[in-house]
């Protein structure tokens, strides 16, 4: 049977009237808005619409609303929805405030905000708050007046501070001051056995100091749970320097060596030139003993004379070379 006007502009209508139900139920959270009723929270369905036109999840802001409103908690709209703008985590912080209500300590909206956009835990840190957190420490390693190194390890049992969650150092800086501490101890200890007999006197030293100033924690106690011998750093470093210096008076003695070779040479090079000048004077003293003959200054006999000097003086030489070689002979 053909569908008249009238039956196919009351299907469209229908369709138009389906269409725009949903996209009004998508976009206006109806469902949440009688949640929010049912549990006796107060909100308009123009704000959650608001919601969606700044491009707020209206179910991050609502549902945490509601868990407040159930614990007793008065948060308004407008702070949830201005954290969860600025980046935070809305249903986090509310959880934080319920914690914090139900252990009996002080925390505001604002202040449990300012600590969540800091990056921090707020949740955890109110957790922490009521049931503190033991932090380990690696093997510290100190070095005691006899040179004997003792490692330590330390447990630490810290409590949150809200107080100083913004702004205050991290485990990380209450790990190294504990270090620093424990270091400082065993260094200034006269010998390794007393660490060893008193171990608490590290923890009891390093409690004083007031390590958690600036933190984001309040130390409560400083355990030492383990500790070690290691080298004998005293004895290394003696052996280290022994062998320093015997390096330094090698590296003198071959100095003075070599300076010694070098003056050696030096005297043969002055001695070989000091001949050198030997035989060129020798070598004219023919030429000069010829002039003086020719010019009458050195008569016959005188020449005769110088030959026979020279003459006995190989002999003597000749003699003194054979007297010297029986005498090595018999020797050996």
């Amino acid at each position: 049977m053909p569908f008249g006007p009238e039956t196919i502009f009351a299907l469209v209508a229908v369709v138009i009237g389906i269409i725009i139900l949903l996209v009004l139920f998508t976009f206006v959270p109806v469902g949440l808005w009688i949640s929010a009723l049912a549990a006796g929270v107060r909100i308009g369905i123009v704000t959650l619409i608001g919601m969606r036109l700044r491009r707020v999840i209206p179910g991050r802001v609502v549902n945490p609303l509601i868990k407040a409103h159930k614990a007793g908690i008065k948060v308004t709209t407008n702070q949830l929805e201005s954290h969860y703008l600025a980046g935070g985590n809305v249903d986090r912080v509310v959880n934080a405030l319920i914690a914090a209500q139900r252990a009996n300590i002080e925390l505001t909206f604002e202040r449990a905000a300012a600590i969540d956009l800091a990056g921090r835990n707020v949740l955890e840190a109110v957790q922490m708050s009521v049931n503190p957190k033991v932090i380990e420490t690696p093997f510290i390693a100190g070095v005691a007046m006899d040179g004997i190194e003792v490692k330590a390890k330390a447990r630490i049992t810290v409590r949150a501070n809200i107080d100083r969650l913004v702004g205050g150092a991290g485990e990380e800086t209450v790990i190294a001051r504990v270090g620093e501490g424990v270091v400082s101890t065993i260094g200034s200890s006269d010998n390794h056995k007393k660490v060893l007999e008193n171990p608490d006197m590290i923890s009891k030293t390093v409690l004083s100091k007031g390590l958690d100033s600036g933190t984001a924690f309040e130390i409560l106690s400083i355990d030492i749970a383990d500790v070690d011998i290691g080298k004998n750093i005293g004895a290394h470093l003696q052996t280290d320097q022994a062998e320093a210096d015997k390096k330094i008076a090698q590296a003198k003695a071959e100095e003075r060596r070599a300076m010694a070779v070098a003056n050696e040479q030096e005297m043969k090079a002055r001695v070989e030139e000091m001949r050198a000048k030997v035989v060129e004077a020798e070598a004219e003293v023919p030429l000069a003993m010829a002039e003086a003959l020719k010019s009458g200054k050195l008569g016959v006999m005188d020449y005769y004379s110088l030959k026979n000097i020279d003459a006995d003086t190989d002999m003597r030489d000749s003699i003194g070379k054979m007297t010297n070689q029986k005498n090595d002979n018999r020797q050996e």
